[in-house]
């Protein structure tokens, strides 16, 4: 059998695909989300990719993404300027776009006129291709230390800053196009609206890209990837690895077999939940393994964060392919051998886990950088290429209900990963009840949909002085991390309601044992990640 070979993704000769052109910044993601809002399908492909395979994947556009290097330091990213002559569309942004600028003979300084964070913009032509429609003042985020002071022969002059005299510029007759800032990010007041101008008026793409197009490729896909062999999905009960399930089931059928390793590591209620509601939604064939000895023998004395993500991601894997040995021998040598993977892997795992272009290995997400080397299955991972609310989109297009498509996303390797310190039965009791009832009161509250979740962190290691029943009590915090976020690219903490606060804070210190503390996490991502460990 092969080695972690992912599923194809969407096929990329489809004449609507735009190309975003990675220069190193985890933006060219949030570019390419930007895009599909826009129904306009997206890829993106590293700035190493030679001009001549861009070009051979007959893209309608291509996007220059923004990055962190100087167009004037040694080793910078460079394009051929083959690019720009080849008759397709192209829009620069920030590093991008000063690209474009030197490349097609363009001047780009670095006079230390800095610009970073909201910067008021001035549209000198209101009526052109990028800002019909737009204020003529606008705000844009900036970030940037160069600045482009005269644009290539060809261009017209479109916005400009304060500092900077060309911050924006167009060429109409070569459909090329450049912004000096992020038009992908919300603090630019009508980025989205630039963007769409790009695609619809200066690259003449039609928005006709939907989730259910995802759904038709991927059916596809897999199809011809597995043929007439068997699969089988790890189940967690989260929303990823559901709606990649139901997708496989929907490709092969009865050749798909859910395991779910109830791990221990899982909270309250939840392996009750994946039998019952799982598979009343979808009815497909589901194997639960009690794994949770297994866990935490594998886990005992191991506190080192990235070391506890490889060994649950190394366990899934053994477990997985024990499964693997007994469907086929229940099944009686029915069929054929049980040679892939299912997982709901999505973009922002890729990323996190060092797998995108220029970007550090944040974390080794258990489905991604976790895995073992001597894997001995295909993966099928369907979703891979998608952010979370596209993944959301395509679950209510396959039907599945709203109680396992809005779930709150959860982390493959559980609870395991929300303690900080060695992962014990006793620890993993604890902050089950003390998860319980913050959800329990986040529901009461109504707060489910408004926060994309919130992580409610042990942390094991440390303990703190505190008084319960006119005593000495010396017990362990507990972190609430309420989040809110779009892709899980970027995250702020959810300003949740004192009451609802001083609720779950009364509650767990009343009925969780040996807790005497709630503390709330106030960090934004960046710097921190959703999940501490």
């Amino acid at each position: 059998m092969s080695s972690a070979t992912p599923a194809a993704a969407p096929d990329v000769s489809n004449p609507d695909v735009v190309l975003v052109v990675d220069f190193g910044a985890q933006y060219a993601q949030l570019i390419a989300r930007r895009v599909r809002e826009a129904r306009v399908y997206s890829e993106i492909v590293p700035s190493t990719m030679p001009v001549a395979e861009m070009l051979a994947k007959n893209p309608k556009a291509i996007i220059l993404s923004g990055g962190p290097s100087s167009v004037y330091a040694e080793g910078a990213p460079r394009l051929d300027r083959a690019l720009f002559e080849a008759g397709v569309p192209v829009f620069g942004m920030c590093y991008g776009f000063q690209l474009m600028a030197t490349t097609l003979g363009g001047t780009v300084d670095n006079t230390g006129a800095r610009e970073y964070g909201r910067t008021p913009l001035h549209v000198s032509r209101a009526g052109s291709t990028l800002f019909e429609g737009t204020p003529t003042e606008q705000s844009v985020w900036m970030s940037h230390g160069d600045a482009c002071s005269a644009a290539p022969e060809g261009f017209s002059v479109t916005a400009s800053t304060d500092v900077v005299p060309v911050a924006a510029f167009e060429n109409d007759e070569k459909k090329l196009y450049g912004v000096q800032y992020h038009p992908e990010v919300l603090h630019s007041t009508h980025g989205q609206q630039i963007l769409e101008h790009f695609l619809y008026r200066g690259a003449g793409i039609e928005p006709t890209w939907t989730t259910g197009n995802v759904i038709e490729e991927q059916v596809a896909a897999i199809r011809e990837q597995v043929g007439s062999k068997r699969a089988i999905c790890g189940l967690s009960g989260g929303v990823d690895s559901a709606v990649a399930a139901a997708l496989v089931q929907k490709a092969i059928g009865s050749q798909l077999t859910c395991v779910y390793v109830d791990h221990g590591l899982m909270r309250k209620g939840e392996t009750e939940q994946v039998e019952k509601d799982f598979v009343a939604a979808t009815g497909v064939q589901l194997k639960v393994v009690d794994a949770q000895e297994r866990f935490l023998t594998a886990l005992a004395g191991v506190s080192d964060p990235e070391q506890k993500r490889k060994i649950i991601g190394r366990e899934f894997i053994r477990v997985f392919e024990q499964a693997q040995i007994e469907i086929i021998e229940e099944s009686a040598g029915v069929g054929e051998d049980v040679a892939f993977l299912v997982q709901g892997t999505l973009y922002p795992d890729i990323v996190e886990s060092g797998g995108g272009t220029g970007t550090a290995n944040i974390k080794s997400h258990h489905n991604v950088g976790g895995l073992p080397e001597d894997l001995e299955f295909e993966l099928v991972e369907p979703l891979r290429q998608l952010f979370k609310d596209e993944v959301r989109m395509v679950g209510q297009e396959l039907g599945l209900p709203e109680e396992i498509v809005q779930r709150q996303p959860f982390p493959g390797p559980g609870l395991g990963i929300r303690i900080v310190g060695e992962v014990t039965k006793d620890r993993l009791d604890l902050l089950r009840e003390a998860d319980a009832i913050a959800r329990e009161e986040l529901t009461a509250a109504g707060l489910d949909r408004e926060i994309w979740q919130c992580p409610v962190v042990l942390l094991a290691d440390v303990r703190s002085v505190g008084v319960q029943g006119d005593g000495r009590t010396y017990g362990h915090p507990i972190v609430l991390r309420p989040v809110s976020s779009e892709d899980a690219m970027t995250a702020d903490w959810t300003r949740m309601p004192y009451d609802v606060l001083a609720r779950i804070s009364t509650r767990i210190t009343n009925e969780v044992a040996d807790v005497n503390r709630v503390v709330l996490d106030v960090t934004s991502k960046p710097p921190g990640t959703i999940e501490w460990e």
